[in-house]
């Protein structure tokens, strides 16, 4: 198992959030999901890490882009 957490932007309100839930709950190997309207981000938990570009690639295309990562120096 694996646990990510991405910052989506552009959720706005609880449909967005039960929108992404759904979404992703939807692809085979996903086992949770979590989005937060207040902090904008979605918590995904998944069977296999090789899943996240599949996930990442979902938000993409219903509309909810994650932020790009930032790396600290």
């Amino acid at each position: 198992m694996a646990t990510k957490t991405y910052v989506c932007p552009d959720i706005s309100c609880h449909h967005c959030t039960m929108t992404i839930e759904r979404e992703l709950k939807m692809l085979d190997g996903v086992l949770s999901v979590k989005a937060d309207l207040e902090t904008k981000q979605v918590v995904v938990e998944v069977a296999d890490e090789s899943l996240f570009p599949q996930v990442e690639a979902t938000l993409v295309e219903i509309g909810y882009p994650p932020a790009p990562e930032v790396t600290l120096v």
